[in-house]
């Protein structure tokens, strides 16, 4: 059932994000030969409206081939009102930049449901209060639910964190316990930690951690729209980021992953409830629309890198040179795709 949702999940996702790019083509008048959801042998096709769409054997990506632009035939030329070469080059660039848009659009969509079904949260309610800190200095105890710091109300665990951390000087602590609610003041203290990517910083702290306790807050479609927004705009920084600290080498290869490990995890998402599975989708959407900007030649990044340079220079790159790079960005391509298989493959029988 696992491997069912995964393969739904991946073709969905893929679905709309060509479907971002057979649109903006369209749009602008570029003729579509195939529009398809996978690679390889033909498993359904339907001719509709001059597009041959269909379903491949290979159900691990997809693409969408327009008259004029090939990845497989990189020096492709193909003359006419109705081809890709012909567009002007910020054409090119939206029809280019139209399928990562669609999967920042989708993951916005699944957020906004996700916020009106229920977001789940770690609840900001104490599990521990370290010795000696200044949270127990200030008489902070186990089990007390953090309601308010200073004027800001609290409603999750992160909020405490992000408040701690952006605050200057001693704060004000409403704590609900035992039906009364309590005030103390506490002076943060500055000390060694570690962020999601493990690097150590120096952070504002108070001295505790959380419950395993985990709350449900529902949004009313206004709030479920910033909830979303707020989702999507973290999930991005998250993932570009995560691409940074992987070129610089803070996170190490070993680290990455490969169809496996995204399989396993939508697999679990679908064995816990449906609304992991949509924040799962949700992530995996972001990635895809993050990883295809990349500046890689043969991804959309690196062809809008291409037209960027046209617009710039006023003359495209020479066919020897656009060939040469996109042959090295599809072995760059293939390099990862292995290396994640290689950690996938390790990670199971290591």
């Amino acid at each position: 059932m696992g491997t069912i949702t995964f393969l739904i999940v991946l073709s969905f996702l893929v679905f709309f994000h060509e479907l971002g790019h057979f649109l903006a083509a369209r749009y602008f008048g570029v003729k579509v030969h195939v529009f398809s959801i996978g690679f390889g042998k033909q498993v359904y096709s339907k001719m509709y409206k001059g597009t041959q769409w269909q379903i491949a054997l290979i159900p691990l990506g997809g693409y969408v081939k327009m008259k004029g632009q090939d990845d497989t035939k990189p020096n492709l030329v193909e003359e006419g009102n109705d081809s890709y070469n012909t567009k002007k080059p910020w054409q090119r660039i939206i029809i280019l930049f139209a399928g990562p848009f669609a999967n920042f659009l989708i993951a916005a969509v699944l957020y906004f449901f996700i916020g009106m079904g229920g977001a789940n949260y770690l609840s900001p309610t104490i599990g521990e209060v370290k010795a000696d800190s200044p949270a127990f200095k200030a008489g902070l105890k186990e089990n007390d639910l953090i309601v308010k710091i200073n004027d800001t109300e609290i409603k999750t665990w992160n909020d405490i964190g992000q408040y701690i951390v952006s605050s200057q000087g001693a704060l004000k602590f409403f704590i609900q316990r035992d039906g009364k609610l309590i005030a103390k003041t506490i002076n943060p203290y500055v000390s060694d930690a570690q962020n999601i990517f493990k690097e150590n910083i120096k952070k504002r702290m108070v001295g505790i951690l959380p419950a395993p306790k985990v709350i449900t807050i529902y949004y009313s479609p206004i709030e479920a729209l910033g909830y979303a927004w707020d989702k999507t705009v973290e999930s991005s920084k998250m993932i570009f980021q995560g691409v940074q600290k992987l070129i610089q080498g803070v996170i190490p290869s070993s680290e990455i992953g490969g169809i496996i490990s995204i399989g396993k995890v939508v697999s679990d998402a679908s064995e816990s409830s449906f609304i992991a599975v949509l924040a799962i989708t949700a992530l995996i959407s972001v990635n895809l629309g993050v990883l295809n900007l990349l500046p890689i030649p043969a991804l959309d990044g690196g062809h809008i890198m291409f037209n960027l340079y046209e617009m710039i220079a006023r003359q495209k790159p020479s066919d020897r040179v656009f060939m040469y790079m996109t042959l090295a960005g599809w072995a760059i391509l293939a390099s990862l795709m292995l290396l994640g298989i290689y950690n996938d493959i390790n990670r199971i029988f290591g």
